[in-house]
């Protein structure tokens, strides 16, 4: 039987590319909720939310904290353009306690204070999520 094609993927923050190899399967926290990427998968650009991304290859998981950007998948090859990569091991719980607290003292005055104190309150509750 012949072996199932492979995706390759990459995670790439303005620092450093963070990962980059093989995966049968990855799924990234869209703006708008997860999607799931399998080989052989249309085009797609998409922006990224607050939230765990997975990559399965063989039979091991991985997964990362991603918080803001954009992923591209083109020919079997996926590109996660990100602002912040973390193992859920990193997470300082401390800290995204704080930012959560910071999130709810946050004026709300107009429509773009609204989205910034939702863009905060989920990456926030992201990183709790993912740290315990």
């Amino acid at each position: 039987m012949a072996k199932q094609q492979q995706l390759q993927f990459s995670l790439i923050t303005p620092e450093s590319k963070v990962f980059e190899g093989p995966a049968d399967f990855v799924a990234i926290p869209a703006h708008d909720g997860e999607i799931g990427i399998l080989p052989e998968r249309a085009p797609l650009v998409v922006q990224l939310g607050a939230g765990r991304l997975r990559l399965r290859t063989d039979q091991t998981e991985q997964s990362w904290f991603v918080d803001a950007g954009f992923a591209q998948v083109v020919d079997n090859r996926v590109v996660v353009l990100t602002q912040k990569a973390m193992r859920p091991a990193d997470i300082d719980r401390d800290a995204a306690m704080a930012d959560l607290e910071r999130a709810r003292m946050m004026p709300t005055i107009d429509d773009e204070s609204v989205r910034r104190r939702t863009r905060v309150e989920a990456s926030a509750r992201a990183r709790l999520r993912l740290s315990s």
